[in-house]
């Protein structure tokens, strides 16, 4: 393995378990602090997270692009802009980052380690809010002209779908398999996880084929 390879799974990594450290990590205290107010709640996981994945998509972006996400990773390899084996070795480091992210949070709020949630989401109408979540993402990350920008423009789009979305903006399959290791305000149960993957799948399609329509320039007749 090259040391640049090296380098850039040990971002994926780091920055997927600190994204669902802030995650599962904020919500757990906005839970204790919203006195049963869930607005009050997710508006302070909201935030956490806006503001820290900005900074870890500014920071750790110029060293491994700052994906985070398999639905990313697969996207851009199905663009040709990343290998399969890049793209399948991002998604298998970003899921054990997401995990051990679980894993952090509860042990900084003295939690047990091992969870798993009860906290069903399912239906078409969260399927279709995952879709709408993911298919946003990316097309946000596909289409932004500016490297400086995408801090700021997927945080602010995670930020805000938070709020129209009815699961609350999983868009992340890798952050979706953690969240059911955790019975707290973030949870999801594990058989729900399935379900919210594929429909995170078909959103990034979408995405792709909405981008592929809007931002790439059309090739000169012959």
């Amino acid at each position: 393995m090259s040391n640049s390879l090296r380098k850039q799974l040990l971002a994926e990594g780091t920055g997927s378990m600190l994204l669902a450290t802030t995650v599962i990590g904020s919500g757990i205290m906005a839970e204790r602090l919203a006195a049963g107010n869930t607005a009050i709640a997710l508006l302070a996981n909201t935030m956490a997270t806006v503001a820290v994945l900005a900074t870890l998509i500014a920071l750790l972006g110029p060293v491994s692009g700052a994906h985070f996400n398999p639905v990313v990773s697969f996207s851009l390899a199905m663009r040709k802009s990343l290998s399969w084996t890049g793209a399948m070795t991002y998604a298998v480091v970003q899921i054990i980052g997401c995990c051990a992210g679980a894993l952090l949070a509860h042990a900084m709020f003295a939690l047990q380690l091992l969870q798993a949630s009860v906290h069903v989401r399912t239906g078409l109408s969260q399927w279709i809010a995952e879709i709408v979540a993911t298919g946003g993402l990316l097309l946000v990350i596909l289409g932004h002209r500016r490297q400086q920008d995408a801090a700021w423009m997927v945080a602010a789009w995670i930020g805000g779908a938070y709020w129209f979305t009815s699961s609350t903006s999983f868009a992340n399959p890798a952050i979706t398999i953690a969240r059911s290791l955790t019975n707290t305000f973030s949870g999801i149960r594990l058989a729900d996880v399935p379900s919210f993957i594929v429909a995170q799948l078909i959103g990034a399609l979408i995405a792709l084929w909405l981008a592929k329509c809007l931002f790439e320039e059309p090739r000169p007749s012959q």
